[in-house]
């Protein structure tokens, strides 16, 4: 009997790990995108009766993995009973202005966080494009997408690009052939190694340092495996796709 597919980038550590963790519990297949797979996910699929290729993948080069995985999905037309793609791989940099970034850090940020989703999300969408089950698109957006936060320019604009990204698409594809459903999802504040280097910023290139050490201080951060569990929930909706950006937290669009 056929089974769903997720794609997934990034699952090696943090929110992505928790996302493949549970992804595998639920006996599908899954196929993740990370620079380190993790040999652990290894055991974890075979317990759950779960189906796991892990791609040794750097996504500041995206255009390989993108071309790679047209064909893979190519030769495996109507295998599955849903396909998902999961674009939840970023890095934030180093906290500090614009012009005291490093120039291949900062490019690195860029292609990861965006190129990287938008080639894959173009490749997804063309090879399924006449598969006769559902398809999904979920971009693991963030606040910072919204709200500006000083010596992080990249990192918001990548954000900011992926929502008005999944905004088009979501228009392209209620326009189009057995459209699919797309969503930039702000997962909420996650204890993470990401919120650790920001916290252990200096202020004086992070003015906000502060107060995400205090979101610290005072346990207003989610574990990653309780985000996982609000991030697959939302996917699960049967109004997933009616907001193409939305947050985890409330559930409203933005």
């Amino acid at each position: 009997m056929p089974r769903p597919l997720s794609i997934l980038t990034g699952a090696s550590r943090g929110l992505g790990a928790a996302i493949a963790e549970r992804l595998l519990q639920g006996g599908g297949v899954l196929l993740t995108m990370s620079r380190h797979p993790d040999q652990a996910l290894d055991g974890k699929a075979t317990e759950a009766g779960a189906s796991l290729e892990q791609w040794t993948v750097d996504l500041a080069d995206a255009l390989p993995a993108s071309t790679r995985l047209e064909a893979w999905l190519g030769s495996r037309q109507d295998s599955f009973s849903a396909v998902t793609l999961i674009n939840n791989a970023a890095l934030a940099g180093k906290a500090g202005p614009i012009d005291e970034s490093d120039p291949s850090a900062l490019a690195a940020v860029l292609r990861v966080g965006l190129e990287a989703p938008m080639l894959l999300t173009r490749a997804f969408l063309r090879v399924t494009r006449d598969w006769s089950v559902p398809r999904k698109v979920l971009n693991i957006s963030s606040g910072a997408g919204k709200k500006p936060l000083a010596g992080t320019a990249a990192y918001c604009a990548v954000k900011a690009g992926l929502d008005h990204f999944s905004r088009v698409v979501a228009l392209d594809e209620a326009n189009g052939k057995n459209g699919a459903l797309i969503v930039s999802l702000a997962p909420g504040v996650i204890d993470t190694d990401m919120q650790t280097k920001l916290r252990e910023s200096d202020p004086s290139a992070f003015p906000d340092q502060p107060r995400f050490a205090a979101m610290k201080t005072d346990g207003q951060l989610a574990s990653a495996g309780d985000a996982a569990a609000k991030v697959l929930a939302f996917l699960d909706r049967p109004d997933f796709g009616t907001h193409p950006v939305a947050d985890v937290r409330d559930g409203l669009s933005r």
